[in-house]
Protein backbone atom coordinates (compact mmCIF):
# COMPACT_ATOMS: atom_id res chain seq x y z
CA UNK A 1 0.00 0.00 0.00
CA UNK A 2 1.27 3.21 -0.95
CA UNK A 3 1.17 6.24 1.54
CA UNK A 4 2.52 9.68 1.65
CA UNK A 5 4.05 10.60 4.94
CA UNK A 6 5.90 13.81 6.05
CA UNK A 7 8.46 12.71 8.53
CA UNK A 8 11.51 14.81 9.09
CA UNK A 9 14.79 13.50 7.10
CA UNK A 10 17.11 13.77 10.02
CA UNK A 11 15.10 11.73 12.38
CA UNK A 12 14.52 8.83 9.60
CA UNK A 13 18.43 9.00 8.62
CA UNK A 14 18.96 8.45 12.66
CA UNK A 15 16.82 5.34 12.65
CA UNK A 16 17.97 3.39 9.31
CA UNK A 17 21.96 3.81 10.88
CA UNK A 18 20.30 2.77 14.35
CA UNK A 19 18.79 -0.54 13.33
CA UNK A 20 20.79 -1.11 10.19
CA UNK A 21 18.54 -1.40 7.87
CA UNK A 22 18.68 -0.50 4.16
CA UNK A 23 15.25 1.78 3.23
CA UNK A 24 12.93 4.52 4.79
CA UNK A 25 10.27 1.35 4.41
CA UNK A 26 12.05 -1.34 6.42
CA UNK A 27 12.57 1.51 9.19
CA UNK A 28 8.90 1.80 9.30
CA UNK A 29 7.92 -1.36 9.07
CA UNK A 30 10.61 -2.20 12.18
CA UNK A 31 9.42 0.89 14.06
CA UNK A 32 5.49 -0.62 13.45
CA UNK A 33 6.45 -3.72 14.57
CA UNK A 34 8.27 -2.66 17.47
CA UNK A 35 5.05 -0.40 18.40
CA UNK A 36 2.49 -3.06 18.55
CA UNK A 37 5.04 -5.87 20.08
CA UNK A 38 5.32 -3.06 23.19
CA UNK A 39 1.78 -2.65 22.91
CA UNK A 40 0.60 -5.93 23.20
CA UNK A 41 3.40 -6.63 26.20
CA UNK A 42 2.21 -3.39 28.01
CA UNK A 43 -1.59 -5.15 27.71
CA UNK A 44 -0.52 -8.54 29.19
CA UNK A 45 1.64 -6.84 32.02
CA UNK A 46 -2.27 -5.50 33.34
CA UNK A 47 -3.30 -8.84 34.17
CA UNK A 48 0.07 -9.26 36.63
CA UNK A 49 -0.70 -11.13 39.99
CA UNK A 50 -4.58 -11.16 38.72
CA UNK A 51 -4.45 -15.00 37.21
CA UNK A 52 -3.44 -17.73 39.81
CA UNK A 53 -2.44 -20.31 36.59
CA UNK A 54 -2.82 -22.92 39.71
CA UNK A 55 1.46 -24.35 38.83
CA UNK A 56 3.45 -26.01 40.54
CA UNK A 57 6.96 -24.53 39.14
CA UNK A 58 8.87 -27.27 41.11
CA UNK A 59 7.19 -30.07 39.66
CA UNK A 60 7.88 -27.85 35.72
CA UNK A 61 11.89 -27.72 36.77
CA UNK A 62 11.85 -31.21 37.49
CA UNK A 63 10.30 -32.57 34.56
Amino acid sequence: MRTTLDLPEELLDEARKATHTKTKTEVIILALENLISKSRIAELKKFKGKIDLDIDLDALRNR
